[in-house]
């Protein structure tokens, strides 16, 4: 939750949300499966010594005696792992054929598909559930003790039952997120929310507002990364805000969000005389480093996995200008409500409107020039691609604020000069 006492001149500062650790919980496709195994374990372990007061009440669930237990049991065991095997095969393909024909940079949508890791989780569950149920099965003997727990055989035949729906629902899932039209959809859907969020309307604009310049002779102290490296992913803009105030000084962070940094390189400068290594270390720690981006906060990311589809229907290897096409129409549609949009104000404020954090944002030029630049080197033998860039353009003109247009103007004659060579 953003803290109240920063603010910006332009846009929100609780716009974006940084992920707490409840997010970050469920991030990893393992983790739902591994929950569902351990229930399974658990409930395989507790129900049938509930079974065991139920015996009297509940012997019409199952009728069948130990050994027809035991027989269903393993063929539900045998059968569920088996098909475990199936849904990974399955899985394995459309992650192939989704780096190879869209781009890698989806994968990470494909993995975090609830139906696919809800899938591979209640297989393995009902699979488990099933041998530990096993072990209580116990035959009779000559004085006639013997113990079958019936509910526990019923509710694996409940779980089977389950697995065959989401075994349908999971195929239904893949075959709809292979389709080239659906993936980009989903992808411009998710930037179209963010660019909501993080651009601020033409409205929210304000004459005068907080600025900041640094003093030439002021003192000042280099903000390093620490042993990490990867791409800045969310950055807690709040409590930036709140060091920075600590600490009585500016401090100016130097990369964007989406970009590379690595050990020692400069992550922000501080100007102001109160600065040491916990402050540093406090710095870092507000500054999310990931190996793959995502699109938490990096409206540019949306972006570039569109780009990425589109420069791979290009290449001479799929040959694919509808696909480009269909690319070019869902930038058009973010760009269309991104350029009639303010860029976020670079200087944020504490509670007494000092300014006390500088952080460069994406504005619409920045994601005019990724959705144009690289379709129309790539697509300039295609017609249909820069005919549907150009007459983009032109729209985005007759839209776009003052400030735009320039940027619309010169990517308009890149794309003429690149149709003329």
């Amino acid at each position: 939750m953003a803290d109240t006492s920063a603010s910006r001149s332009r846009g929100s500062v609780s716009a974006i949300d940084r992920a707490t650790w409840w997010d970050r919980l469920w991030q990893p496709f393992w983790m739902l499966p591994m929950l569902l195994t351990v229930a399974a374990v658990v409930l395989g372990v507790v129900l049938p010594e509930a079974d065991r007061d139920l015996r009297e009440i509940a012997w019409w669930v199952f009728p069948g005696g130990a050994d027809a237990a035991r027989g269903a049991l393993t063929t539900i065991a045998s059968v569920t792992i088996s098909t475990v095997g199936v849904v990974f095969s399955i899985t394995m393909v459309v992650l192939q054929l989704a780096s190879s024909q869209f781009t890698p940079r989806v994968l990470g949508s494909f993995l975090s598909n609830r139906i696919v890791q809800v899938t591979f989780g209640m297989f393995i569950a009902t699979f488990v559930f099933s041998l530990t149920v096993l072990r209580s099965v116990l035959s009779e003997d000559e004085e006639g003790n013997g113990f079958v727990p019936r509910v526990s055989v019923s509710f694996a035949f409940v779980l089977v039952l389950a697995c065959v729906g989401l075994f349908l629902a999971f195929i239904r899932s893949i075959t709809d997120s292979i389709q080239v039209s659906t993936v980009i959809s989903r992808i411009g859907d998710r930037t179209a929310r963010l660019v909501d969020r993080v651009l601020p309307v033409a409205e929210d604009e304000q004459g005068f507002s907080a600025t900041w310049s640094p003093v030439a002779d002021a003192p000042r102290s280099l903000v390093p990364v620490d042993r990490r490296h990867g791409h800045v992913d969310e950055i807690d803009l709040p409590r930036l805000v709140e060091l920075a105030a600590s600490r009585d000084g500016v401090l100016v962070l130097a990369p964007r969000l989406g970009d590379f940094v690595t050990t020692g390189q400069e992550l922000a400068t501080f100007w102001g005389d109160d600065w040491d290594d916990d402050a540093t270390a406090a710095a870092n720690g507000l500054v999310r480093l990931t190996t793959d981006r995502t699109m938490r906060q990096d409206v540019s990311f949306g972006f570039r996995q569109l780009v990425d589809i589109g420069d791979r229907a290009l290449s001479s290897g799929v040959n694919d200008p509808t696909t480009a096409t269909q690319v070019v129409n869902e930038l058009h549609r973010l760009l269309r409500a991104a350029v009639q949009r303010v860029s976020p104000s670079p200087y944020l404020t504490d509670a007494d409107g000092a300014v006390r954090l500088v952080v460069d944002s994406t504005d619409a030029r920045d994601l005019l020039r990724i959705a144009v630049e690289e379709i129309a080197f790539y697509g300039r033998e295609s017609p249909p691609v820069t005919a549907q860039l150009a007459a983009m353009l032109d729209d985005l003109s007759s839209v776009s604020l003052e400030r735009y247009r320039p940027t619309i103007a010169a990517l308009r004659a890149t794309l003429d000069d690149a149709q003329v060579g």
